[in-house]
């Protein structure tokens, strides 16, 4: 296991991202719009911002009316129809005076076909013994870059480098990062860490090695075999397995996204309630307090129910009842307080064996005197245990309904299918 020749930024431990869908986000379709959601999402606990890419879409070979977000015109402009660059700028600014941080997604594994490197520096791209431009795998509204061509790299770079010094953003999620080479990610972030400290850097890949250069990959392992769980599959002692094997095979400072649902998954598989039915709040629960990066998707606190069309508009249907944010605002406040998360390699992380044949998931996060119990009931009807853990005895309240408990080494759990409690000790003041 390579470790990272880069220092992660402190604050990721214990923090989270949000992906934001601009074009689906509003009837208007804007940064401006956008931006009225906010405070809202401020006071949910919204952390990082991840914009899924703001550039130009290319026009020939265009899927659909509005085409790929992820076929790139052009690195360094921006998508008219979210905006100007004027509008971004102060999309970033209101983003950062929340006291938020915002990334942009970076598509470094390929172009449009109307990019404008195909005209200025057609010698970056991949060609066939013809001498004509090269589709990227089976994505035929995009071209295939060369990684081996260095000025390729160096105008990339740039282009990166543009948004970080004149825009102010803090940092990149690398589409399909393992489509390019580890080399060019490690002198990205070599060449792009003096303009601004603490960038952040996330990964779509589960390639171990590209942690060298990322501080966040992606967990598509555990996403598709809790799925398979859900569908009768295989067991729930298999996807902990996943959970073991990732622990084993990882860095201990690795850090992993965790999630429901994202912009690929709603719209080629579904949403999360199409995925896992009754569960889809507990797996939720889940990828919040498990002790790594949880994601969430633009709509999941509405909570949105449908597949949100890729290429054509088809926009969330908010209402004033955002039903989720509490659900979403307590889960994350819990991350923000409670020491077990901040002192992530201090944590001891228990997952009770026994319960899990049951399909009772009880895990408890213990960091010296503090703790957090985390119990969800995946049978599909409902469940009573009397959960013993030798490690949790003592006073906690429930995060959701404020409940307290007082036990020595017993607590009975009695919910519904899908049905989950979050306990977090607290100590009793004379």
């Amino acid at each position: 296991m390579a470790a990272s020749l880069f220092t992660q930024p402190t604050f990721l431990r214990n923090s989270n991202l949000y992906e934001v869908n601009v074009r689906q986000y509003t009837d208007e379709g804007t940064f401006k719009a956008f931006e009225k959601h906010l405070p809202r999402l401020k006071d949910m606990g919204a952390e990082i911002l991840w914009m899924m890419p703001i550039h130009p879409i290319g026009i020939v070979k265009r899927k659909g009316l509005l085409g790929s977000y992820y076929s790139i015109q052009n690195h360094k402009g921006i998508n008219p129809e979210f905006g100007t660059e004027d509008d971004f700028r102060d999309l970033v600014i209101k983003v950062h005076s929340l006291g938020m941080k915002i990334i942009i997604d970076w598509v470094a594994n390929h172009t449009s076909w109307d990019n404008v490197w195909t005209k200025t520096n057609p010698e970056y791209y991949v060609k066939d013994a013809d001498g004509n431009f090269v589709t990227a795998y089976d994505w035929d509204d995009v071209l295939q870059i060369d990684h081996s061509c260095e000025p390729e790299q160096t105008a990339m770079i740039d282009a990166m480098q543009y948004w970080v010094k004149e825009f102010n953003i803090d940092g990149f999620r690398a589409d399909l990062a393992h489509l390019t080479p580890l080399p060019f990610w490690l002198k990205a972030r070599l060449q792009l860490s003096p303009f601004k400290k603490d960038l952040i850097w996330l990964a779509e890949t589960e390639d171990i090695n590209y942690h060298q250069a990322f501080d966040i990959s992606y967990t598509w392992k555990w996403m598709h075999i809790t799925e398979q769980f859900v569908k009768g599959e295989n067991t729930l002692a298999d996807c902990v397995k996943v959970l073991s094997d990732y622990k084993n095979d990882f860095n201990e400072k690795d850090l992993r996204l965790f999630f429901t649902s994202n912009h690929d998954e709603n719209s080629w598989n579904g949403s999360e309630y199409e995925k896992y039915g009754v569960f889809a709040k507990a797996w939720a629960v889940f990828s919040i307090i498990y002790a790594s990066v949880p994601l969430m998707y633009s709509g999941q606190e509405l909570p949105n129910y449908k597949r949100l069309h890729f290429f054509e508009k088809d926009v969330i249907e908010w209402t004033n009842d955002v039903k989720l944010h509490h659900f979403y605002k307590c889960l994350l406040a819990l991350r923000k307080r409670n020491p077990v998360f901040i002192n992530l390699k201090a944590a001891n992380i228990f997952i009770d064996d026994l319960l899990i044949s049951r399909n009772i998931f009880a895990m408890v996060i213990k960091s010296g005197e503090d703790v957090v119990v985390c119990i969800i009931n995946f049978n599909k009807i409902a469940a009573a245990e009397n959960i013993t853990v030798n490690t949790m005895p003592g006073h906690y309240r429930n995060i959701f309904s404020g409940q307290e408990i007082t036990f020595n080494n017993s607590f009975f759990f009695e919910e519904e299918a899908g049905g989950f409690c979050i306990l977090e000790k607290y100590k009793v003041l004379n």
